[in-house]
């Protein structure tokens, strides 16, 4: 590691790094009358959460009190876990989550220590609310300005301009959306994030990218910030459903080859910024930035494939290709399995970040393992994926 840190020589921006949240981190700030929303409760001396009264597995630890290691899961996603081992015994001995994986400060002390200058910080648990809470989008609402209010008060939105952890957003009431983009800021907050999903909603789902949300990307727009769409829960285990049946939850760490094939990283990113380009966002406010993080990036090429066809056979529909479109507004966080010399050639590598995903097991050991996958690149594509592209992304918003 220190040789790959004396290797490089510029500031390291990561676009993806996890916070482990504390119970109090969604509960803190959050109103008594949603209080049976978002429960902690012990089940034969183990926490669980309900949610809305239903018990979740999707996060099988969410107090996390034990984790697994980063980089434990490296073998799984490079398709290398010639011994078949599950995720579970892939996963190791748990570890209790030291401070720099809970707190601000201790995270500060982690980057220094990992030759790394700056990152984004995305909470863990979040994942789970949206796709369980679709019917109430006020107690969603509530439990993101619970989460967001925490945040500000345990680390802050851009601690010593190198911690920047983002504000979450659910767009399911447009209102309440913009009241929340206009506290993260005030706070100071460099980015926002939604779900790459269809906004959920009592009647249904409908297109992020539907004129109802407009107000939300109009400030969007003229603040400057930009907007991750982090993997999450974006409900696409209904397609394993529709094949295999069962109405049982569909559990991140618990795969299957089928399940595995259907793709519900990639069919959800590509599905939420095909929405994004189709329902013309990007041509009504052509300052919004999004970046796809923790998706990967092998469905890329699919998507401007079908971009290419559809404007092909409906140009009438776009006023610039949208092609185009993606390549000028899209950002995205590849995994260090995808072929990073394919995707180079597919978008310029201005549109290319960095992300390690630490401290969770699917990443790797260390951040700057990261550097080598990029070695096929030369040196001033590297700074701009590791360093240039972030940085400047996160010096775009104002208030």
């Amino acid at each position: 590691m220190n040789k790959i840190i004396k290797e490089i020589e510029f500031p390291v921006y990561d676009a993806d790094s996890h916070l482990y949240e504390s119970e109090e981190a969604f509960l803190r700030h959050l109103p008594k009358k949603f209080a049976k929303e978002f429960q902690f409760i012990d089940i034969n001396g183990r926490k669980k959460l309900a949610i809305s009264g239903v018990i979740s597995d999707y996060i099988p630890n969410p107090d996390f009190a034990v984790v697994a290691s980063p980089g434990a899961h490296e073998k799984w996603y490079r398709g290398q876990n010639t011994d078949g081992l599950s995720m579970r015994e892939l996963s190791g001995k748990p570890l209790a989550p030291p401070e720099q994986w809970r707190t601000g400060r201790g995270k500060l002390q982690e980057l220094d220590q990992q030759g790394i200058h700056a990152s984004m910080v995305f909470p863990t648990l979040a994942s789970v609310v949206e796709a369980r809470l679709g019917d109430k989008p006020e107690a969603i609402a509530a439990l993101f300005a619970s989460l967001n209010s925490w945040i500000e008060d345990e680390w802050g939105f851009s601690r010593s301009d190198r911690i920047y952890p983002v504000a979450m957003i659910n767009l399911s009431d447009v209102t309440l959306a913009v009241q929340e983009l206009e506290l993260a800021l005030a706070r100071g907050a460099r980015v926002v994030g939604i779900r790459p999903a269809p906004v959920p909603g009592p009647l249904g789902g409908r297109s992020p990218g539907d004129r109802e949300f407009d107000p939300f990307w109009a400030r969007v727009n003229e603040s400057g910030i930009f907007v991750c769409l982090h993997a999450s829960d974006s409900g696409y285990d209904d397609l394993s459903r529709r094949w295999e049946g069962g109405g049982k939850e569909w559990i991140a760490f618990e795969p299957t080859p089928f399940k595995a094939c259907l793709d519900p990283l990639g069919r959800a990113i590509s599905d939420s910024l095909s929405a994004l380009i189709c329902n013309g966002v990007f041509e009504r406010f052509p300052n919004v930035r999004v970046a796809s993080v923790e998706n990967g990036a092998h469905w890329v090429g699919g998507l401007l494939h079908r971009l290419r066809m559809v404007y092909g056979q409906m140009p009438r529909y776009f006023a610039e290709h949208p092609v185009e479109q993606f390549r000028k507004h899209v950002f995205v966080v590849p995994f260090y399995e995808d072929n990073m010399s394919e995707l180079a050639n597919l978008l310029p590598v201005e549109r290319i970040l960095f992300g390690s995903d630490f401290p969770h097991p699917e990443g790797l050991p260390q951040p700057l393992d990261y550097y080598q996958e990029f070695s096929n690149l030369d040196s001033a594509a590297i700074e701009k994926i590791m360093s240039t592209n972030l940085r400047g992304l996160l010096g775009g918003a104002r208030n």
